[in-house]
C-alpha cells in the first residue's frame, strides 16, 4: 500500500539548473503548514550553493541502516538522503517538496500515492556558467555533468529556469498548490 493521502513534489534536474534557488524562493513565499520543505542530508559540507544537513560517510551509512531516510541515493561520489519523517507528513495529508535525483523517481512513485515531478532545467551554456561559478571540485567535471543533463526525462512539469528566480518559483508554487497528479506545463 502506497503512502498517502498527502503529496510528494520531487524537484529534479541537472546541476546548475537552480533547483535549490527555486525551492528556497518557494519556501519563502508559501506560508502554509500543510506544505513541508525538508532538508536533505548530504555527505558534503553545506555551501552557499546547496543548503542541507551534513553527515560523514560513516554516519550516513549508520543512519541509512537505522531507516533514517525515506529516499536515498549516491551521486558524484556523495550520498544523499531525504529524512524518513516525510512519510508521517504525507500520511497526514501534507505536501512535501524536496530536491532529489532523477534516479529515485521510480522508487518514490511506487512508495507514495501522489507524486508530482518538477524538472528544473536551463540551456547548456547557462548550466556551464552556473557550475563554473561554484568552483566546487567535488561536483566533478562540468563536461560530464552537462552530458548527464541532456538525458531525456519525463516529468509532470518542466521549468526552464533562465529568467528571474521569481518566475520559476511562480511555476513551482503553482505545482505545489495544484494538488492534482499529472500537472503539466513548460
Amino acid at each position: 500500500m502506497r503512502i498517502g493521502p498527502g503529496r510528494l513534489v520531487l524537484v529534479v534536474g541537472p546541476s546548475g539548473a537552480g533547483k535549490d534557488t527555486l525551492i528556497a524562493a518557494s519556501r519563502a513565499r508559501v506560508r502554509d503548514d500543510a506544505v513541508v520543505f525538508p532538508r536533505r542530508v548530504v555527505t558534503r559540507p553545506a555551501s552557499a550553493h546547496e543548503d542541507h544537513d551534513c553527515l560523514s560517510e560513516a554516519e550516513f551509512r549508520r543512519a541509512a541502516r537505522r531507516g533514517a531516510f525515506a529516499l536515498a541515493w549516491e551521486a558524484h561520489g556523495l550520498r544523499y538522503g531525504v529524512p524518513a519523517g516525510i512519510d508521517a507528513d504525507i500520511a497526514v495529508a501534507r505536501t512535501v517538496v524536496c530536491n532529489v535525483s532523477r534516479t529515485v523517481v521510480a522508487a518514490a512513485r511506487s512508495r507514495y500515492a501522489l507524486v508530482t515531478v518538477a524538472l528544473i532545467t536551463a540551456p547548456a551554456e547557462v548550466l556551464a556558467s552556473r557550475l563554473a561559478a561554484r568552483s566546487r571540485d567535488s561536483d566533478g567535471s562540468i563536461a560530464d555533468r552537462l552530458a548527464r543533463s541532456s538525458e531525456a526525462f519525463a516529468a509532470d512539469l518542466v521549468i526552464h529556469n533562465v529568467d528571474a528566480p521569481e518566475a520559476g518559483a511562480d511555476l513551482l508554487i503553482a505545482a505545489i498548490r495544484q494538488g492534482q497528479h499529472g500537472f503539466r506545463s513548460s
